[in-house]
């Protein structure tokens, strides 16, 4: 709210000297992200962009004090809306005449979604808070948790303090909410797992793989979502856990999955430090893996190799990582890909039995 109001009381104090306001919004092309080997993760640079209300911005700067405004409100009656939610508000009644236009954002209405899901990443990286934390969330599913936690929320009917058993879901399991500021955590679990495929999750889950494992599992359900990244960081700092993620055995898994989770996207600089688990290590599937448990693979496709090979060439995680060079170029090589389900070739349960255990016990095995 702080950072909102100080933007606005900006603009209002250009116009009152009769000078032209102006929004700085920090530049979030790649051109202006870096990533830092020290911190863990991809910052966004200094440069900014400085858009001065003029005859051809008067459009977008209004839809972004408007969406300012929205989230104020949002803030103040402890509201949410989606992204499709606000594109819609701003649109207001269907009505027509005198009417029309009262409810919503008149002129300054959005055309389509894409421009207004544009102005809200803007007005993110501008404040300098998350999305989430003024009131917008994305319509998606942020995947699923199992294991010995509990986990501290508030009612938002009654205002109560209610503790959450993730234990206690028969064969189901807790979801992660779009908004995990605030959440509270209390485990005895060692570490916390989280995995690409649903298929896999149900596995451990329905066989209680996190009681004699100790571990909280969490479903990623493919690239992990904001509130994904955002849950598994704040339990991991909150209650000292180590993470270790386990995707398919493919450039995909490596590039996109195990990546996003570890240092964030390089699309959402501005706010990466809250989205990243920079202390995340790779359980597997590895290139090594498919030898060590002969695995039945799949051939590399065209667009595998090129991802690998991009990876090693132009990624600054990867490249400035020797152990990850090494892997991707090994399987490159062998020119095959594993999924985390070819376990079940050696015995449906062989995963939780003998695998994972194996690994943990050699964690010089798992890839940083």
């Amino acid at each position: 709210m702080k950072s909102l109001i100080e933007q606005a009381k900006d603009i209002h104090g250009e116009i009152s000297v009769g000078r032209r306001p102006s929004l700085r919004v920090p530049i979030r092309s790649l051109s202006n992200v870096s990533f830092s080997l020290r911190k863990g993760f991809f910052t966004i640079g200094k440069k900014v962009s400085k858009r001065t209300l003029s005859y051809q911005t008067i459009k977008p700067f209004a839809q972004t004090v408007r969406m300012m405004a929205f989230a104020k409100h949002l803030i103040e009656t402890d509201d949410f809306a989606s992204k499709r939610e606000v594109y819609y508000t701003s649109k207001g009644s269907a009505k027509r005449g005198a009417e029309a236009g009262k409810a919503g954002w008149g002129p300054a209405a959005f055309k389509e979604q894409p421009e207004s899901d544009a102005i809200m990443d803007d007005m993110e990286a501008m404040v300098a808070v998350n999305r989430e934390q003024l009131g917008f969330i994305p319509a998606e599913q942020n995947g699923s948790v199992a294991g010995e936690l509990i986990v501290i929320d508030i009612d938002p009917a009654t205002g109560r303090r209610i503790e959450i058993d993730c234990t206690a879901f028969g064969r189901g399991s807790y979801s992660i909410p779009s908004r995990v500021e605030g959440l509270g955590f209390r485990t005895k679990a060692k570490f916390i797992l989280t995995v690409e495929t649903a298929a896999l999750f149900e596995r451990l889950n329905g066989h209680a793989y996190w009681r004699d494992g100790k571990c909280i599992i969490v479903a990623m359900g493919g690239v992990p979502t904001r509130a994904n990244r955002r849950f598994v960081r704040l339990l991991s700092d909150s209650c000292k856990l180590p993470v270790y993620v386990f995707t398919d055995g493919d450039p995909y898994g490596y590039g996109n999955i195990y990546r996003t989770m570890k240092v964030g996207s390089g699309n959402s600089a501005h706010i990466s430090e809250f989205f990243c688990v920079p202390n995340a290590k790779l359980i597997g599937v590895t290139p090594q893996d498919i030898r060590d448990y002969n695995l039945p693979t799949h051939p590399l496709e065209d667009k595998d190799k090129k991802r690998a090979q991009d990876a090693i060439k132009n990624d600054p995680f990867f490249k400035n990582n020797r152990q990850w060079v090494q892997a991707l170029r090994e399987m490159v090589e062998m020119g095959v890909r594993v999924e985390q389900q070819a376990f079940a070739a050696r015995g449906l349960n062989y995963v939780m039995e003998a695998y994972l255990p194996e690994k943990l016990r050699n964690p010089r095995k798992m890839l940083p």
